[in-house]
């Protein structure tokens, strides 16, 4: 039987199918802002009247319906990690960005080069709510020090595409830094709006573990007994690799975590129910993709930083280069698929896992987002008969026991 796809944004969100990455608003408007629910998740408002012109351009460029790559057919194809044409080790070329932003700080230094030399003339990014810090929003970066001061992971809900609309009315070249889910979505637009490939020149990507619910933070605020009012800070990551999550209030108080102590147990991550049916974490719209590399997929301690780049078009070749001789980065030794799907275990589990956890979706009744072109049916067979009938058999279950389920508010 074949897979049903979502008829209605209201239905991806009901399904659980939802990233939250804020093209509904960007598409559909003010009246269809991204808010945050009770559960926290960021969704849009009035999902159920979504005007029906606005609806036709969201469902075919939804990353909630349609995830699929970019590819140019050239360098050297891995079932898992997709197509790439380098892999390898990088940092930022300057200190300071290199220990403030998350790991080795390349996406941050590539975005502040592109700005630096003209090749675009903003970047689209989230940053932490000067107002609210322990949330994201998306802003358009203009000059280095702009990008740079954005720099750092967000560890929960962000809209960056609610920005997207805003970027393409500037009728300026732009370069985006977002999540692989978010690059699908700004990928599957381009086939509905030419403006997108005209004037969006690079896709930088972050290899995706999974977007928590702002109740991660929260519990973590609650445990201190700090109200969310109270908070000057809320950073997340880098002051180090990976750093410590740190907290100041207003009146001078600090508290830090470390990263194990925050994430070395996957069962509290409180992920996104898109994000376990994930078929693309790695990036495979992006031109590059910055990716953890701790052996196992664990930090023994705080290091100087280093990223994995994931090289994946032309472009984006030639932008490493570029920014390379310019000492905006330096790339260090190549890293094998191997070393890979060492660094990134997890990955390579949920990227085997997802055929049948799709399938589950569809004998438990649900729609099901489609990924034709990831290789998903090979990866699955890579499961054993066991293995493959608990991941279907678990996912069933959650479909049943409605967690997938989210009413819309």
């Amino acid at each position: 039987m074949a897979h049903r796809k979502p008829q209605s944004i209201a239905e991806v969100i009901s399904s659980g199918l939802c990233i939250g990455c804020g093209l509904c608003e960007a598409i559909g408007g003010a009246r269809h802002r991204m808010r945050m629910t009770g559960a926290g998740s960021l969704r849009p408002e009035n999902a159920k009247a979504i005007a029906p012109d606005a609806e036709r351009r969201l469902l075919a460029a939804c990353p909630g319906v349609l995830v699929e790559p970019r590819q140019e057919g050239a360098g050297t194809a891995d079932p898992v990690w997709g197509e790439f044409r380098q892999m390898r080790y990088g940092w930022a070329g300057d200190a300071g960005v290199r220990f403030r932003a998350a790991t080795g700080g390349v996406l941050t230094a590539l975005g502040a080069h592109l700005v630096a030399t003209r090749q675009v003339d903003f970047i689209l990014q989230v940053q932490a709510d000067r107002q609210a810090p322990m949330r994201s929003v998306w802003t358009l970066s203009d000059t280095p020090d702009a990008v740079i001061a954005a720099a750092g992971s967000r560890y929960g809900p962000a809209a960056p595409l609610a920005g997207l609309m805003a970027a393409l009315e500037r009728n300026r070249p732009f370069a985006i830094i977002a999540k692989p889910c978010d690059l699908s979505a700004v990928h599957n637009l381009a086939a509905h709006d030419d403006r997108v490939d005209r004037l969006c020149r690079f896709r930088l990507a972050l290899v995706c573990g999974g977007q928590s619910r702002l109740k991660k933070s929260q519990d973590l605020l609650d445990e201190l007994g700090v109200a969310e009012s109270d908070l000057r800070l809320f950073r997340h990551r880098g002051h180090g690799n990976p750093g410590k999550t740190r907290i100041e209030t207003r009146n001078g108080d600090a508290y830090e975590r470390t990263y194990n102590e925050l994430w070395a147990d996957e069962a509290g991550w409180q992920l996104e129910s898109r994000c376990k049916l994930c078929p693309d974490a790695l990036g495979e719209a992006a031109d590059i993709a910055a990716a953890d590399v701790w052996p196992n997929g664990t930090p023994s301690g705080d290091d100087e930083g280093f990223n994995g780049i994931i090289v994946r078009s032309r472009a984006g070749e030639a932008l490493v280069k570029g920014a390379t001789d310019a000492g905006a980065i330096v790339v260090g030794a190549d890293i094998n698929v191997a070393q890979f799907n060492d660094f990134q275990p997890h990955q390579v589990r949920k990227k085997l896992a997802v055929k049948a956890r799709l399938e589950g979706m569809r004998a438990a009744g649900s729609p099901v987002l489609q990924a034709p072109k990831l290789r998903l049916d090979t990866l699955g067979e890579r499961l054993t008969a066991e293995e493959f009938a608990r991941e279907r058999d678990g996912t069933v279950r959650r479909v049943k026991d409605g967690r997938f389920h989210e009413d819309l508010e």
